[in-house]
């Protein structure tokens, strides 16, 4: 009842011995994450204890992927040095990384794009993303564990703190799976990747999509949802008061003359088929209205 990570997902957390990657890293113990180890160059043969467990520390992914048989890493690394973690990752052909990291340079994120499209073995969520989780089996990243339970709700959303008010609204439905894809201009996993995802999920029923002002991603993914999607959707678009030209929050989030506002946004996915709410709680209300029958 998942789509990226389940219950067996191996996590291997880059950046574990800083500040945050050992907060988190408790954190993601704490709900039941199987993580198995982390990655700092040049602390490779060191071990820590976080919330009782004793956990491995590696040179690179490769030695962590050939100790552990890790199948996943999440990234807290500073912006600085993301860019050299995440090829790491990708050169060791780990199928998943989920990059928590804020303020990475865009460029930088395009050249470890680029070169995860080319191996064409590694899933990026992010960069900028609170991450993933699947409510009673694996959390990876920085969502909180206990405003949700497991149901059969499908969310994908540009932004962390509307992705946990979605969770906690709905939570008496619950969730097959949360994903923050992050609201950079360059991210790893879009909209239409988790739609996709969801749509082919036997164990989720209906989808949330929360995107926001910027870009043209909303656009695309209703076209998607047109074409491909049998599942109801319902949508947030966060920004309908943006002022034009001014940067909101989020890297991406940035409307330019008539290209990327909320509006236009709310059009295309109601043209899709797509319920869009105003508001969070009123998004939430058209979800328990379907899920109500």
């Amino acid at each position: 009842m998942a789509i990226f990570i389940n219950k067996d997902t191996k996590v291997i957390v880059q950046g574990m011995t800083g500040s945050e990657g050992t907060k988190h890293t408790g954190r993601m113990l704490k709900y039941g994450t199987n993580i198995v180890g982390g990655v700092t160059p040049g602390k490779g043969g060191q071990s820590v204890e976080i919330e009782g467990k004793v956990l491995p520390v590696f040179n690179s992914v490769a030695e962590a992927i050939a100790a552990t048989g890790a199948n996943a890493s999440v990234v807290f690394v500073p912006p600085k040095f993301a860019k050299g973690a995440v090829m790491d990752a990708i050169d060791a052909a780990l199928p998943l990384v989920v990059v928590i990291t804020e303020g990475i340079p865009v460029h930088d994120t395009a050249v470890f794009y680029a070169h995860a499209v080319a191996k064409g073995t590694t899933r990026i969520v992010g960069p900028n993303c609170p991450g993933l989780i699947s409510p009673g089996l694996s959390n990876i990243g920085i969502i909180p564990g206990d405003i949700t339970g497991p149901g059969r709700i499908g969310l994908v959303s540009k932004s962390g703190t509307l992705t946990y008010q979605m969770m906690y609204e709905l939570r008496d439905f619950g969730f097959s799976t949360a994903v923050g894809i992050g609201g950079d201009p360059i991210i790893g996993t879009t909209h239409i990747d988790c739609l996709k995802a969801f749509q082919d999920d036997p164990d989720t029923d209906a989808i949330v999509m929360i995107g926001e002002i910027g870009g043209d991603a909303e656009e695309r993914a209703a076209a998607f949802i047109a074409s491909y999607l049998t599942k109801p959707v319902v949508g947030y678009v966060a920004g309908f008061t943006a002022p034009e030209g001014k940067t909101m929050g989020h890297a991406g989030a940035i409307v330019s003359g008539s290209s990327g506002t909320a509006e236009a946004k709310k059009v295309a996915l109601e043209a899709a088929g797509v319920k869009v709410g105003k508001t969070p709680s009123e998004t939430a209300a058209l979800m328990r209205a379907i899920l109500n029958g």
